[in-house]
């Protein structure tokens, strides 16, 4: 396979990847060409949205060809046409056949909760410090316990339901379960029942079978499925959601409950306490790398 470079202004990107894509390259993908310099510019978008911009003041597009052939056709096409003015190629080069498995596979390592708490891919064996475990795969739902806003919440989950508290933790709901891994966090620390509900059908499959593999009972399926009140109610989601949900998900938080949120910048914390003053006084309990915890008890 061979790599098809090119350096383009922001307004030409759009066009460029729709080109290439008539092309038939067999990807098209687009990142700051200024990245790890002084000139990088960072871009936040939130799924389901429009892109906040089509690219980056100075994008660099990468099209897969399987070909050299057709790699070197699509350049020459391209150098002609209008739309092409103000871009350059930075080059082709020769793509090298590797174990695409198992190179993603190295990517991810056993991830750390607690000392004694563990998210280990199922490739991996088990670290001799973990009492307690999630064995998770990368997957096409969100939550692998790598991301800042899992891990937060499931070291608060894991505070919780620490040995030695004297209380279970209790009916669990997560709100947005992706891959259940928050779900599967409270069931290895005690809680039950546990309702896990998404959205997208494919992560209520995701999440029965890692709930399965991991020998952990939840319920698992669409929104309605959430019904009555809970000790705890999670949800990693993104702040604009958040906010949009905030009576559906107080609502369904019991008298002396918590409702736990995150996926939320710590810029936003004051928008997310607005939204919710009318039901719950949210506090910041965590933060790490830019993201924060947010929590309220009932």
């Amino acid at each position: 396979m061979f790599e098809l470079s090119l350096l383009c202004p922001e307004d030409r990107v759009e066009t460029l990847s729709d080109a290439l894509d008539a092309l038939e390259a067999l990807s098209v993908s687009v990142e700051d060409a200024d990245a790890q310099s002084d000139a990088e510019q960072a871009l936040f978008g939130e799924p389901g949205m429009p892109a906040p911009r089509e690219g980056w003041q100075r994008s660099r597009i990468t099209a897969l060809f399987a070909a050299r052939q057709a790699a070197d056709e699509a350049m020459r096409l391209l150098q002609v046409q209008d739309f092409f003015d103000g871009c350059s190629v930075l080059g082709i080069a020769a793509v090298q056949e590797q174990d695409w498995v198992r190179l993603t596979q190295s990517q991810f390592e056993p991830v750390e909760i607690t000392p004694d708490f563990w998210i280990v891919p199922t490739w991996h064996e088990l670290p001799a410090a973990a009492r307690r475990s999630i064995r998770l795969d990368p997957g096409l739902a969100f939550g692998t316990g790598t991301h800042p806003t899992t891990r937060m919440c499931l070291r608060w989950i894991a505070r919780q339901g620490a040995e030695g508290r004297g209380q279970a933790l209790g009916r669990v709901l997560d709100y947005g379960c992706g891959s259940g891994i928050l779900a599967m966090g409270a069931a290895k620390f005690g809680a039950q029942p546990i309702d896990a509900v998404d959205i997208d059908q494919a992560a209520v499959e995701a999440t029965r079978r890692n709930a399965q593999a991991n020998g952990v009972q939840l319920n698992a399926g669409l929104p309605e499925l959430a019904q009555g009140q809970y000790h705890i109610v999670l949800a990693n989601i993104l702040a604009t959601p958040l906010k949009v949900l905030a009576p559906l998900l107080c609502a369904h938080v019991a008298v002396g409950g918590h409702l736990v949120l995150a996926g939320i910048l710590a810029r936003q914390a004051e928008e997310l306490q607005q939204a919710y003053a009318p039901w719950l006084r949210l506090q910041v309990v965590d933060s790490e790398d830019g993201w924060i915890l947010m929590t309220a008890g009932r």
